[in-house]
């Protein structure tokens, strides 16, 4: 791996060398590298049909933090919870979500995995546990504590993960929906998803403490740091946690720290941002780490074998734009009020 720029190696004090947890299958590494690979190629597909014009609305890419999704979702069952953010896409690919029911959400065609209602921020797909994206910043986190709530009450082992980024954190929500995991002992586990930046505001300009995990202390819970460009470092953290709350254990809050590659949103063009900070962080790039270990690494992959997942990863997404862009169809007018309304009942 090249050097870690000094601008990059400073918002990353923990970065580590990967090093795939002991008995990890080839199965298991090559799932990863898929979904890390999915969500990249989506994202970044994403981003190219804005700017034509082809998809409406805001998006937010969630390129540079493949690690931290998958790395966590690695360690879920489908009958497990996640809350999202507005950075939705990675998560819920992470989970298991269906490409091509994405992209037709992002285009607005019924045939998308919110019938076209629910657009890039405010996607979901509650059949695998994805509670939703959110353009409301922190308000996925009482959506996860309530999720933990049903499974403590039910007892059927689910547990519950609340993505949320460093600006969320000084929301009035996050510290009130930590306080009621602790107290309750609930199975919720806190992912904050640190890029350093709310928006444009760096973290050191809203926070006096700037090292996240130590709030747990404040709420009798564990927190952890970890170098959240490192999948196999998010993968045993999470796996402890989630392990952890299943058990009983009760919550944590785990602090993922990477650096944003891309802007906040699409059309985002930084200029509050030092040009080589970006170009800085894709020398710790999570895609071409995992990439390059798993065939100079391991005796587990070829080369060619590695550049097959990705090029699998690109026609899948290749695949999702076309199904969307000809196979898809408008929402019709019958269809306004269903979903908005329980039972559908509408009062006019």
């Amino acid at each position: 791996m090249k050097k870690i720029a000094e601008s990059v190696k400073q918002m990353l004090p923990t970065l580590t060398p990967l090093e795939a947890p002991e008995g990890m299958t080839k199965e298991e590494m090559t799932e990863i590298f898929y979904k890390m690979s999915l969500i990249r190629e989506f994202d970044s597909s994403v981003k190219d049909l804005w700017m034509a014009g082809e998809i409406y609305g805001l998006a937010h890419s969630y390129v540079g933090a493949e690690a931290i999704g998958v790395g966590a979702c690695m360690n879920l069952e489908k009958t497990d919870f996640i809350s999202s953010t507005h950075r939705g896409h990675g998560h819920t690919i992470a989970k298991g979500g269906d490409v091509k029911a994405m992209m037709a959400e992002l285009y607005g065609k019924y045939e998308g995995s919110n019938k076209g209602k629910g657009g890039s921020m405010h996607i979901a797909d509650i059949g695998i546990g994805m509670l939703g994206a959110t353009g409301i910043v922190g308000s996925g986190m009482p959506t996860a504590v309530g999720a933990a709530l049903t499974s403590d009450v039910l007892d059927n082992g689910s547990v519950a993960v609340c993505f949320h980024g460093d600006g969320g954190t000084n929301q009035g929500v996050w510290h009130e929906s930590m306080n009621l995991a602790a107290a309750w002992n609930l199975p919720c586990i806190f992912l904050t998803e640190n890029n350093h930046l709310a928006i444009k505001t760096k973290l050191n300009e809203s926070s006096k403490e700037t090292e996240l995990y130590k709030r747990a202390i404040g709420y009798g819970i564990e927190g952890i740091a970890i170098d959240g460009f490192n999948v196999f470092e998010v993968y045993k953290t999470m796996k402890y946690a989630v392990e952890k709350a299943r058990n009983g254990g009760g919550p944590t809050l785990v602090e993922a720290r990477f650096v944003r590659i891309l802007g906040h949103f699409v059309a985002d063009d930084q200029k509050y941002r030092d040009p080589q900070e970006e170009i800085d962080a894709w020398t710790a790039d999570p895609v071409r780490r995992i990439k390059e270990y798993l065939y100079t690494r391991t005796d587990m992959f070829t080369q060619e074998e590695v550049d097959q997942i990705a090029a699998d990863a690109r026609a899948k997404v290749d695949e999702a734009i076309e199904y969307a862009r000809h196979e898809c169809t408008e929402p019709p007018a019958d269809s306004l009020y269903t979903d908005i309304y329980a039972n559908n009942e509408v009062i006019l």
